[in-house]
C-alpha cells in the first residue's frame, strides 16, 4: 500500500515514548494504551514515535516504509527513514536516524540531559508534520504529548494559513507533566523554521528562551491534561511551573482527563510477571508473591506476619524520596519492611544504599527499573508509597489499588482524584494533605495500625481491588473532546 492509498486517520498521535516499544515513564503506558482504547470505538488511529536504538518492537515487525522522508532539518537534505507496524488496531510509524536516536537513554544520561535535545525532538516533530504530509489524507486530529512533540501544533497553527492541505486539522496538547518543558536556547528558536512571528510572550518565548511546551500550549486547538485535580493546580503559581500566565489566557481550552490503567498489564489474575496469580475471590497469591519476594531479596521471616510497604518510583523530589530518607529510620523503628525500586539523583541513590546496609532484613533497594520487578512488588507489598509533591495523574497508584496494596499519598493532582481517603467509609487508600515529612509518616503510621485490624484492611482490599479505572472510559471523554473541535467521530469529517 503506497502512503497516498492510506484511509484518512481520525487522531494521529505523536509521543516520545510508547509501550511496549519505548518506556521511561507513565507517558509510554498512557500512550500504549490510549490508542487501541480509541480504536475499540471505531476511530482510525496512528502513532509517530522515534526509533530509538533499544527499542522492544520483534514481536511486531516493524518494516521500512520510506527511506527519504524529507525533514530539511538542522540543514536541508537531511531525511529520516520511517518504519511501520501494527499494535492491536493502532497503525505506529516510527522515526529513525540513527544520530538521533540510536543511543543508550532517550533523554539524558546520569550527567545531565543530552546537549541537542532540542534539535532532536525538532527533527522528531518535522518528520512527523512531513511524513502525515506525505500520507495523502490529513488526520482529523493530531494529539501531542508532552515538550518532545510540542511543536507539531505550533506548525500546524502556521501551516493551516498557506496550505490547504491542514485546513481541516485540530490539534490537542496534552500535558503530562509541566515541570519538563523542554527550555532552550532563543538561538534553537531561529534555527528552527518557525516564523519569528511565533517568538513573543504568548507564543515560543520564555524569559528569552525558547519553551518547547510553552509553544504547543499556545498554539494548540485545544489542551489536555491528565486529572481534573491537576488541570486545577496548574493554573497556580504553586504547581503552574511558570507557565501558569499562558494557561490561564487559554483556560477556556484546557480540560483534565483522568488517565486510565491497563488492565491487560496490570491484573493480579493474569499477570505473567507474578510467581502466583491471586483475586478478591482468591487471595493466598497474594501471600504467596509477599513469601516470594522476602525470600529472594533477604528480608526478614518475621515480615510474613508484618506489612511490608512498596516505593517504585524516580529518586526525585518530585516523588517525595527525600522525605522519605527523613522518616526512614521511624517507619523502620514501626516494624515494617520496605522495597524501593527505582533511580535517579545519585544522593539519594547512595543513602538509601547506605541505609539499606543499616537496616539489613527490612530495607532492600534496587537502582534501576524492570517491568518485572515493579509488578512484583505491587503483588507483594501490602502497603505502596507515593508521597509526590504533585503528581499529573499517576499510575503507579492505580496499579497498587487492582493489586490490593493500598496506598499512601500526597492529596495532589491524581492522587486526589483516585483514592478514596481513610477516614471515608469506602476508602480505599490513605493521603496526606501536603508535602510534608511529618504528615507523611503519620499517614504511614495509620496505615500500618489499620492494617493490623486484619476485617477492616481485607474489607478495604476488596474495595480498592474493585475499583475501575479502565481506558475505555477515558477514551470516550477523549473522543468527546475530538468531537468538540468538529472531528474524530468516525467517518464523520469536515469536508
Amino acid at each position: 500500500m503506497t502512503p497516498a492509498a492510506i484511509e484518512r486517520y481520525d487522531v494521529v498521535f505523536v509521543t516520545s515514548e510508547m509501550y511496549p516499544f519505548s518506556k521511561t515513564g507513565g507517558l509510554a503506558d498512557v500512550l500504549g494504551a490510549l490508542p487501541p482504547a480509541l480504536a475499540r470505538l471505531g476511530l482510525r488511529v496512528g502513532v509517530i514515535s522515534p526509533m530509538y536504538g533499544r527499542m522492544k518492537a520483534e514481536e511486531f515487525d516493524p518494516r521500512l516504509v520510506s527511506s527519504d522522508c524529507h525533514v530539511g532539518y538542522p540543514w536541508p537534505p537531511i531525511t529520516a527513514e520511517i518504519y511501520q507496524a501494527e499494535y492491536y488496531g493502532v497503525t505506529v510509524w516510527f522515526v529513525a536516524r540513527d544520530e538521533y536516536f540510536d543511543r543508550r537513554h532517550y533523554y539524558n544520561t546520569y550527567k545531565g540531559d543530552y546537549f541537542d535535545n532540542c534539535e532532536r525532538f525538532t527533527f522528531f516533530s518535522r518528520a512527523a508534520v512531513e511524513w502525515l504530509k506525505r500520507l495523502g489524507r490529513v488526520p482529523g486530529i493530531i494529539h501531542a504529548n508532552d515538550w518532545q512533540s510540542a511543536l507539531v501544533p505550533t506548525w500546524i497553527h502556521y501551516l493551516r494559513r498557506t496550505d490547504p492541505y491542514w485546513r481541516e486539522c485540530k490539534t490537542v496538547m496534552t500535558i503530562h507533566n509541566l515541570a519538563f518543558q523542554g527550555r532552550f536556547s532563543s538561538r534553537l528558536f531561529f534555527d528552527s523554521g518557525l516564523p519569528h512571528e511565533a517568538w513573543n510572550m504568548d507564543g515560543c518565548e520564555f524569559w528569552g528562551d525558547f519553551n518547547l511546551l510553552k509553544s504547543g500550549i499556545a498554539f494548540a486547538d485545544a489542551i489536555s491534561t491528565v486529572s481534573p485535580s491537576y488541570a486545577d493546580e496548574i493554573l497556580t503559581p504553586e504547581f503552574g511551573c511558570g507557565l501558569e500566565g499562558i494557561l490561564n489566557k487559554r483556560s477556556d481550552r484546557l480540560i483534565g482527563i483522568i488517565n486510565g490503567a491497563d488492565y491487560d498489564v496490570w491484573d493480579p489474575r493474569r499477570d505473567k510477571y507474578l510467581p502466583s496469580s491471586y483475586s478478591t475471590e482468591r487471595m493466598t497469591g497474594k501471600m504467596w508473591c509477599k513469601k516470594k519476594l522476602i525470600r529472594e531479596y533477604y528480608l526478614s521471616d518475621m515480615l510474613e506476619n508484618r506489612p511490608i510497604l512498596g516505593f517504585i518510583g524516580r529518586l526525585r523530589r518530585q516523588k517525595g524520596i527525600d522525605m522519605l530518607l527523613d522518616v526512614l529510620p521511624e517507619i523502620m523503628d514501626l516494624g515494617v519492611g520496605l522495597l524501593v525500586l527505582g533511580e535517579g539523583n545519585l544522593d539519594y541513590e547512595a543513602r538509601l544504599l547506605e541505609m539499606m546496609e543499616e537496616y539489613q532484613g527490612q530495607l532492600h533497594v534496587i537502582i534501576g527499573y524492570t517491568e518485572e520487578l515493579a509488578h512484583r512488588i505491587q503483588a507483594g507489598s501490602d502497603i505502596f508509597l507515593m508521597p509526590s509533591r504533585y503528581e499529573p495523574c499517576g499510575l503507579t497508584q492505580m496499579y497498587a489499588l487492582r493489586y490490593g496494596t493500598p496506598p499512601v499519598a500526597t492529596a495532589v493532582g491524581g492522587l486526589r482524584d483516585t483514592i478514596t481517603a481513610y477516614p471515608h467509609p469506602e476508602a480505599t487508600g490513605f493521603t496526606f494533605e501536603k508535602a510534608d515529612s511529618r504528615l507523611f509518616f503519620d499517614a504511614v503510621h495509620t496505615a500500618v495500625e489499620r492494617w493490623e485490624d486484619r476485617e477492616f484492611w481485607n474489607d478495604m482490599v476488596h474495595r480498592a481491588m474493585t475499583r475501575d479505572f479502565c481506558w475505555d472510559r477515558s477514551a470516550e471523554q477523549y473522543q468527546e473532546l475530538y468531537r468538540s473541535l468538529g472531528q474524530a467521530t468516525p467517518g464523520n469529517f469536515f469536508k
